[in-house]
């Protein structure tokens, strides 16, 4: 049998699919869904996703004139075959490293990126507005929103489809339905139905009929009469209801169904159309397809047997530590509850659920509602924790103001991923939590510095039952510490010194306080004796802690994993009030540049942060202003 000609080397822009026969289109299909697997077995990232959509990209770039016409991503990672047509072939196993791709969509990487998108539910918002900019410019382009992998349970989507429906905005919405949730059967007649409603035939004779209709006086009647036949075989009521024409459903990973629909669709000229397109995560790799993530996101893997490569074995993840932790807390507290927003496995609540199935509750991508839930939760007596990562939790703001801290609700917080988290990027740094929760009256906000101080801050927080609290902790390993049989809780506000000294103090609130030990240790080969506390608090303050570092130190450094305006403003603040800023006392906050950081691995991000011990030590010698250049130079290297 001859091997057909590769086509995909063919491909430079989604220019080079125009007039390509469905045959043909199909191949580039095959092709691009290797390619992806492959490119992917070498980077790592998000692979599941992709496999569902890559028919579906290859149909959506040879239908529409991109990047003319608009194509706005939904949950970025779905994208990896986008990229790979779109001219970034050579650079996509740079994917989610240092100076490479990033791993969703980036308005600054691609004319093909028109939005930038890592977190769900944005699409159809963000497509909206380009919609309405080009009515207002007179312009004649389309607009095509994909809503994809999980972003439907994002209540942002329904706010912006009531709007859009409402205001009859020309838009195209592509759902992409890869878990069967909302999916009738599809088949040979639900495509020929699909073809059928978004035909211009169809269009026409339906126009017909409604205007025959209001003459004779049954139009109201003829109108339900094809709202229900329609829907009846087809489904799509709800987005009927939201003012959507809706088309489908059709399988996402035939191109012969998927191009005459899209062809309809786009030469449809008046207000919004939603077609339904059910795919497979995973689809077309047997390993990916079999697993039960569908693999979502993956380390390095084999191609050919889909194993991926396992870590060195070291300590438990922090993610661990607290899931464990918490079983521990709910195994004596029955009032114990836990709340995830789409992330079980990757906030360790798939463990809790296992051993508490009636007392884990995962609400989807909704992180307003995980919040407001858990403030009623709280409100009725229960102990809610809510385990959100950080930039997460930044989407359910307002609930956690309105709904818990101003009532005072002791709802719970784990903030997962605070600080850098390497590959992910900007999007996902935990960079904004502690300023964003500590400007909050009555918050209670902590900070592990290991494993077993994350284990007495999941029982501190179970313990506080008249207020608010978070703690945070990072990505990655502990630090191999034995856990603890019977962590006890803290007592609130207070820190702690680990090392005594009499020069520099350095008080570090997180998991930087490693690399501060290391820091007075280069110091201390430099004559310079260094104090370094852990403050656990960034609210309530450890006040007498404070002034003992001022009033006994020349240089007081901060140290976070967090963005200005964060836990040293605190200090600075707390010194400023009781004047302690008026002793000469030299002060330096160290934490997060005034930058969002593009991806790189987690080490080199924090030293061009400034938060590696070097840069610490560093920052401490030019504080004390001896002008020891032989010091700084020794530790600078």
């Amino acid at each position: 049998m001859t091997t057909p000609t590769p086509l995909l080397d063919q491909i430079a822009s989604p220019a080079d699919l125009k007039d390509r026969s469905r045959a043909e289109l199909k191949q580039i299909a095959d092709e691009l869904r290797a390619e992806t697997i492959n490119a992917v077995s070498v980077t790592g990232g998000h692979l599941g996703a992709g496999l569902g959509v890559v028919e579906l990209t290859v149909a959506l770039h040879a239908v529409f004139d991109t990047p003319r016409d608009k194509l706005v991503w939904d949950v970025g990672h779905q994208a990896y075959p986008h990229k790979i047509l779109t001219g970034r072939r050579d650079r996509i196993r740079t994917l989610r490293q240092g100076g490479g791709l990033s791993g969703f969509t980036k308005r600054d990487e691609s004319e093909y990126d028109p939005f930038g998108a890592a977190h769900a539910g944005t699409s159809i918002s963000a497509a909206s507005g380009f919609a309405v900019a080009r009515d207002l410019k007179g312009g004649d382009n389309r607009v095509i929103a994909v809503v994809g992998d999980g972003a439907l349970s994002a209540g942002m989507i329904y706010e912006a489809m009531n709007n859009v429906g409402g205001m009859h905005t020309r838009l195209i919405v592509i759902l992409n339905d890869n878990d069967m949730s909302i999916a009738p059967p599809v088949g040979a007649m639900s495509h020929y139905l699909s073809r059928t409603v978004s035909s211009k035939g169809y269009r026409q004779v339906r126009n017909l009929g409604k205007r025959v209709a209001r003459k004779i006086g049954l139009d109201e009647l003829g109108r339900k009469a094809e709202h229900y036949a329609r829907n009846f075989a087809l489904g799509g009521d709800m987005f009927d209801a939201l003012g959507f024409y809706y088309v489908g459903p059709i399988d996402g990973h035939d191109i012969n169904a998927l191009v005459p629909v899209l062809e309809n669709v786009r030469d449809m000229d008046n207000g919004p159309v939603l077609v339904h397109v059910v795919t497979q995560k995973g689809h077309g790799y047997a390993p990916a397809e079999n697993a039960e993530d569908k693999y979502h996101g993956v380390s390095k893997f084999n191609v050919v047997t889909g194993e991926q490569a396992k870590a060195s074995a070291g300590p438990p993840s922090y993610t661990k530590v607290f899931a464990q932790e918490l079983i521990r807390q709910a195994e004596k507290d029955d009032k114990v509850v836990a709340i995830t927003a789409a992330m079980p496995g990757g906030t360790g609540l798939d463990l809790f659920g296992d051993r508490f199935p009636n007392r884990c509750f995962d609400v989807g991508i909704a992180e307003q509602h995980a919040v407001t839930f858990a403030a009623g939760l709280a409100a009725e007596g229960m102990k809610p924790f809510a385990a959100i990562y950080s930039t997460f939790l930044q989407r359910g703001y307002d609930s956690v103001v309105h709904d818990v801290a101003i009532q005072r609700l002791p709802v719970r917080f784990a903030l997962d991923r605070a600080g850098l988290v390497g590959a992910d990027g900007p999007t996902h740094a935990g960079s904004f939590d502690v300023g964003y929760l500590g400007a909050l009256p009555g918050f209670v906000l902590m900070a592990a510095a290991d494993e077993t101080e994350l284990q007495r801050m999941v029982a501190t927080a179970h313990a506080i039952d008249d207020a608010p609290s978070a703690f945070r902790y990072p990505r990655g390993e502990g630090r191999g510490l034995p856990l603890l049989d019977d962590p006890q809780p803290l007592e609130i506000g207070k820190g702690r010194i680990v090392r005594q000294g009499s020069t520099i103090a350095i008080l570090s609130f997180g998991a930087r306080l490693p690399e501060a030990m290391l820091a007075a240790d280069m110091l201390a080969a430099q004559g310079l004796s260094t104090t370094v506390a852990d403050a656990r608090f960034a609210k309530p303050l450890d006040e007498a802690l404070i002034a003992q570092l001022a009033k006994n130190h020349e240089v007081l450094l901060t140290i976070e994993e967090g963005a200005r305006g964060g836990f040293g403003a605190f200090v600075l603040h707390n010194l400023s009030d009781r004047g302690l800023l008026d002793k000469g006392l030299k002060v330096r906050t160290l934490h997060l540049p005034d930058v969002f950081q593009d991806q790189d691995k987690p080490e080199k991000m924090y030293e061009r942060a400034g938060l590696d011990a070097r840069s610490i030590a560093a920052r401490a010698i030019q504080a004390l202003g001896r002008g020891d250049e032989r010091a700084l130079k020794l530790i600078v290297g």
